[in-house]
């Protein structure tokens, strides 16, 4: 069966999405070679920072809902920061299987150490684009982001 060519708008979405997926893989070894110093990797430190920056603590299911993850995967990966001592379980007092996922001293002293490391290479690559363009892409991906959120209800798989 012949591919469908898509119309212009789509090709131009279909690009887009391809720089997405190069740019992750990109960012991710970026991120790996920047906190690798630590015992981190981009995963660990990506789940460290939505532990940081959650208001409470939180089960591993909701750090998974929150970025966007596969729960088995946020699971493990907080067994083995639990393993290395950078996070405990505690107690959750509305499920008692599903404890709340709560940082260490250890943990903090970590991801602060890892933002100093990140803070002055975000701000070297930000001078080189402008502040009208960074948040003219970011806009773009929470609306595709909540484009395919919708698709996803849609497209049951």
């Amino acid at each position: 069966m012949p591919e469908v060519p898509a119309d212009p708008k789509g090709q131009a979405l279909t690009d887009l999405i391809l720089t997405v997926f190069r740019t992750n893989n990109l960012l991710l070894l970026w991120g790996d070679r920047l906190v690798s110093s630590f015992g981190l990797t981009s995963a660990r430190w990506q789940i460290l920072g939505a532990i940081v920056h959650a208001e409470r603590p939180q089960p591993v299911a909701w750090l998974a809902r929150d970025l966007g993850a596969n729960r088995q995967n946020v699971q493990r990966i907080v067994n083995d920061l639990h393993h290395e001592g950078l996070v405990v379980f505690a107690p959750n007092p509305h499920h008692r299987r599903a404890h709340l996922v709560v940082l260490t001293e250890k943990g903090r002293e970590i991801y602060d150490a890892a933002i100093g490391v990140y803070t002055p290479r975000v701000n070297a690559l930000a001078e080189e684009m402008s502040m009208d363009d960074i948040q003219v892409a970011c806009n773009l991906m929470k609306i595709l982001k909540c484009h395919i959120e919708r698709d996803l209800d849609i497209v049951k798989l």
